[in-house]
Parts: C-alpha cells; structure tokens; sequence
C-alpha cells in the first residue's frame, strides 16, 4: 500500500462513534484487517453531489489515507479530497436517521435525504 499518508490536517474528521461501528463492521468482513473504508464524491444525486462509502482494498498510490485508529483506515481520492476537506463522518443509531452521516463545511446546500449536496 503506497498511498499517500496524511499528517497533520485530516481530510475527513471520523467520530469515535462512526469509528467503532467502522470497526464493528470491519470485524465481520472475512478479510476485514485488509479493508480501509473509501469515503468519496460521486456526481448525481438531487442536489448535484453524493457521498459514497464502502470498504475497498484497492488503495490507489494517490489516495489519501488516514489511520483513524489501529484498526480503521480512511481512504479518499484526490478528486474527493478537494471536496470532503474538513468534513465530518459521524454514526447515529436512534429510530430516525440511523446510519452514517456527513457533515460537510464545503456544501452550499444538500438535499432533505443528506446524501446529496452542492
């Protein structure tokens, strides 16, 4: 795996919350010691924009990796980066709006399902 270690300013911000259910996750993947989770920027969506998480250990030489903790691994493109830079990924598990959100300080607005943004 060569890519690119970020020092200092994280990409994105990952909440101990959204990190031990990363964790959670990982630990239920036959190869999950192997998997960084991807956090990326896709067009589409309603609002322009969507988000897209997924376990990928297919590590591109130029993406950006941060090491949340020892187990979780946080792997976002270069294209992403430039869009996800200083944004938040938190985890909530009530009866509404259960699952992972982020909170993005780079965009203008988004859309009612939050999944979505410009």
């Amino acid at each position: 795996m060569s890519a690119t270690e970020t020092t200092g300013t994280r990409i994105i911000v990952v909440t101990d919350t959204a990190s031990a259910k990363i964790a959670d996750l990982l630990s239920q993947e036959p190869d999950g010691d192997k998997l960084a989770l991807r956090v990326a920027v896709r067009p589409g969506g309603c609002s322009g924009f969507s988000y897209e998480m997924f376990f990928d250990a297919d590590i591109a030489e130029d993406d950006n990796l941060d090491a949340v903790t020892d187990n979780v691994r946080v792997v976002v493109d270069t294209a992403s980066a430039q869009m996800l830079l200083g944004a938040t990924l938190d985890y909530s598990d009530g009866l509404q709006g259960a699952g992972f959100h982020i909170e993005n300080p780079n965009a203008s607005k988004s859309c009612g399902c939050g999944n979505s943004f410009s």
